[in-house]
């Protein structure tokens, strides 16, 4: 694992603890393997996660993805098949500092689609 992904997965840890009061938010599912299997969910719901490749991903609407990617903070991300989702946001890892203002703002999109 590359130097940056290690430090996004601490980011993530970090991510984790700030939303360990929220009595809607888990974190995984038991008995759940691969995408999302250890991700924050609200109401059952991914929000965000770390990817397999060890990318900050969160779920926003798709006007917000493509202004983040145009601001260049991130990426539509690609889960693997070659077929990007737009609305979820794949950060670069420049854009560390991000990632919980983000992740606050996936929460509450995710949060009132349920």
């Amino acid at each position: 694992m590359s130097e940056a992904s290690e430090e996004m997965l601490a980011r993530f840890a970090e991510i984790i603890e700030a939303f360990a009061g929220e009595a809607t938010v888990s974190v995984g599912q038991k008995g759940k393997k691969g995408f999302g299997s250890s991700a924050l969910q609200v109401n059952g719901k991914i929000f965000a996660m770390i990817s397999s490749s060890g990318n900050f991903v969160v779920k926003l609407p798709k006007q917000r993805v493509e202004e983040l990617e145009a601001s260049e903070l991130g990426a539509k991300f690609d889960p693997g098949h070659g077929r990007l989702m737009k609305e979820w946001l794949s950060l670069n890892h420049s854009s560390i500092n991000e990632c919980l203002p983000l992740a606050r703002e996936a929460l509450s999109f995710v949060a009132g689609k349920s």
